[in-house]
């Protein structure tokens, strides 16, 4: 199982946050003094968070483990591919909708060169390129090893795959955040989507090399989120009054990273339909637990007005989320009741509503 270790965060009554000791971004060495409103421009609160990014790359380097891609690759199920070759889906048998799920998250893996972009164009120090070339090169095994698991077992077709992402990486089509705090929440908030997108797909592949392929990707992503989560928690503290705008941003217009994927909707509302990842798992997994519970934005208080009126519109937002992903749980639990159990074939446009986020 995926260990997540929190930090207690308390309000301290002055519009930031006080972090606790246990998994604190904060320690001696990192150490940020807290501003008042007006806000810090951008490159302002890049160098402030630096002694933090150096404190969080430190503990990353420390947690993580050192992983092979061909070790979990079952390498003796492989043949080769004869001229001609056609690709039949019962040599292993899988529903449409996981099928979706790997392929959105392999291709997601592939347009790596453009994430590593736009967060060396947006965090462009110093500090933060030590880490995003560590995070790169993490980041490149997740395609090696889904790509390698899918090419031996045979469970998509690959030639409709490398179509795909010829389109995909051509497009160059990812999130772009406007603002560096911008992209510390986006990135906070992709990352455990992503990880859990990763994980519960493993969970729904019949095979134990595939589950453990995706418990291993699904595991990293979970250390890159802790970064970020930690990051935006420690950029919290030293200016609430530019954050807090930045998560109402990104919570509103919050987009997969999949999005440039060819027919990535009809993908996302298999992938909802079967409970992969959905409106009600982005709910109650990530808005609630980070933006409410772990950021503590309603704690906040001596924000700036635009600050005020970004944490109502923030709200409203999230109790939007909710409404939507109870009605869609509430549909997706009638269709599987009259198909006794049994998911139905996506349909309808309000399961793709997260899609179309």
């Amino acid at each position: 199982m995926l260990v997540i270790f929190a930090l207690r965060l308390a309000g301290d009554g002055r519009g930031r946050l006080r972090t606790g000791a246990e998994g604190s971004a904060r320690c001696d060495a990192a150490r940020v003094q807290p501003v008042t409103w007006p806000a810090l421009d951008e490159l302002s609160l890049l160098r402030e968070m630096r002694p933090v990014v150096d404190g969080l790359l430190e503990r990353h380097l420390a947690a993580a483990k050192e992983w092979f891609p061909h070790e979990l690759v079952p390498w003796s199920r492989g043949r080769d591919f004869e001229p001609g070759y056609e690709w039949d889906p019962h040599e292993f048998p899988l529903p449409d909708a996981v099928r979706s799920a790997l392929v959105v998250n392999l291709l997601t893996e592939d347009n790596l060169p453009y994430y590593f972009q736009t967060i060396d164009r947006v965090l462009a120090h110093d500090g933060y390129r030590e880490w995003s070339r560590r995070w790169t090169a993490e980041e490149m095994r997740h395609a090696m090893v889904i790509r390698d698991y899918l090419t031996v077992t045979r469970a998509i077709d690959l030639r409709a795959l490398e179509r795909d992402r010829m389109v995909q990486v051509t497009r160059a089509q990812t999130p772009q955040p406007p603002t560096v705090p911008d992209m510390f929440v986006y990135l906070c908030l992709q990352e455990l989507a992503t990880r859990i997108s990763h994980r519960n797909t493993g969970k729904v592949v019949p095979d134990q090399a595939g589950y453990d392929v995706m418990a291993r990707v699904a595991a990293d992503e979970n250390l890159h989120y802790l970064f970020y989560r930690d990051l935006t928690s420690a950029a919290l503290e030293v200016d609430p009054s530019t954050m807090l705008p930045a998560i109402e941003r990104q919570v509103t217009g919050f987009e997969m990273p999949g999005t440039g994927i060819p027919g990535f909707t009809a993908h996302a509302v298999a992938i909802a339909r079967s409970g992969i990842y959905n409106l009600s798992i982005h709910h109650d997994h990530i808005v609630c637990p980070v933006v409410l519970r772990h950021w503590r934005v309603d704690d906040l208080d001596g924000l700036s007005p635009e600050a005020e009126r970004a944490r109502e519109k923030l709200h409203r937002t999230i109790d939007r989320i909710e409404q939507v992903g109870r009605r869609q749980a509430e549909r997706l639990a009638r269709r599987a009741e009259r198909a006794g159990g049994e998911p139905g074939e996506p349909h309808g446009a309000d399961e793709g509503a997260f899609a179309r986020s």
